[in-house]
């Protein structure tokens, strides 16, 4: 396993965000905090609790997913000297597309540990812009579909 020197939340965060871009699931795990506490919710997904089933859904997201990049815009922070709760917009992009992909609204919660600072939650859902252009993508799709049936 993996250990990493992270001092600060910013630190912690930066690596979360890396290790997702590079598809790195030692890297990814060596983020978390591996006390049995810690939560994961992906968009559109179950609550996952427990260092095993965070990693497996990792495991799963990362062996499955395309090439993404994130361009992370801050929200708000709220810190203390134990705990920060970091609210963010990602704005990801796939593969090498310019334009972003989707955008996600994310809340992570990183606790000082002995090993430092470790993320225990990561809880990402759909913009309402993200999906309106899904549901609008979905819509024109059909369309065409409908429009190429030969009768």
């Amino acid at each position: 396993m993996k250990t990493l020197n992270l001092h600060t939340p910013d630190q912690a965060e930066a690596a979360f965000y890396s290790a997702f871009e590079s598809g790195d699931l030692e890297a990814m795990m060596a983020v978390w905090s591996d006390e049995g506490d810690i939560v994961c919710i992906h968009p559109h997904g179950p609550r996952l609790v427990g260092y095993q089933e965070v990693r497996d859904s990792w495991r799963q997201i990362l062996e499955h997913s395309p090439r993404m990049r994130f361009k992370i815009s801050e929200l708000n922070t709220i810190r203390n000297e134990e705990l920060a709760i970091r609210f963010v917009n990602e704005n990801i992009h796939v593969d090498d597309v310019d334009e972003p992909h989707f955008a996600v609204l994310a809340t992570n919660v990183y606790r000082r540990t002995p090993k430092g600072w470790r993320i225990i939650l990561h809880h990402a859902s759909p913009t309402p812009e993200s999906l309106q252009n899904i549901a609008d993508s979905e819509i024109a799709e059909s369309a065409e579909k409908e429009e190429i049936t030969i009768h």
